[in-house]
């Protein structure tokens, strides 16, 4: 495995640093070398929020990204900001349930996913980040889907450990519809 550089971008609130850290814990959990970066807009919840992670087998050299692998966005800016970012054969998966328009880019894997539809079946709308980190685990195999369950498992704090089961469902649900419309 090369080196791969992953944002992680949408409102605050909407979990992403929480999902970087759990890519960052799979990866450590798994032997690999990772940078976890997070950065805040001028407020935590509503405003901006995004992270970025490097995961890769060697030392990695600079936890700066400018051109991401792999982008998750939960949003509209964030589909607007990192769409022509990413290098051609990268990942971007987009939360279709926060804007109306088709991806742009015909050079690089991209994945529109309904997510705040699907969080919304499982009963707890905050599974928006494990639902497109799962489905990226399927676009973009980095670590298996195992791997970040049992990072979730153990490092997820103490009083959310009863979501687990639900977490699981989002991680399962978002790479299930990437395996059947990617």
């Amino acid at each position: 495995m090369d080196e791969t550089s992953i944002i992680i971008s949408g409102f605050g609130g909407q979990g992403t640093l929480f999902a970087g850290q759990v890519l960052a814990y799979a990866s450590m959990d798994n032997g690999l070398e990772v940078t976890w970066i997070p950065s805040y807009g001028p407020e935590m919840r509503g405003g901006t929020a995004h992270c970025t992670v490097i995961i890769s087998e060697e030392p990695i050299g600079s936890p700066l990204i400018r051109n991401p692998d792999v982008v998750l966005a939960l949003n509209l800016p964030s589909v607007d900001k990192y769409e022509d970012l990413v290098p051609k054969g990268g990942v971007l998966v987009a939360n279709s349930s926060l804007f109306n328009r088709e991806i742009k880019r015909k050079d690089i894997t991209s994945l529109l996913i309904p997510a705040n539809q699907i969080a919304e079946e499982i009963g707890i709308s905050r599974l928006v980040n494990m639902i497109m980190v799962g489905a990226m685990t399927r676009l973009k195999p980095i670590l298996p889907l195992d791997a970040v369950k049992k990072a979730l498992e153990e490092h997820i704090p103490e009083r959310h450990k009863n979501t687990l089961p639900m977490n699981f469902e989002a991680l399962d649900k978002g790479f299930a519809f990437a395996e059947k419309t990617g």
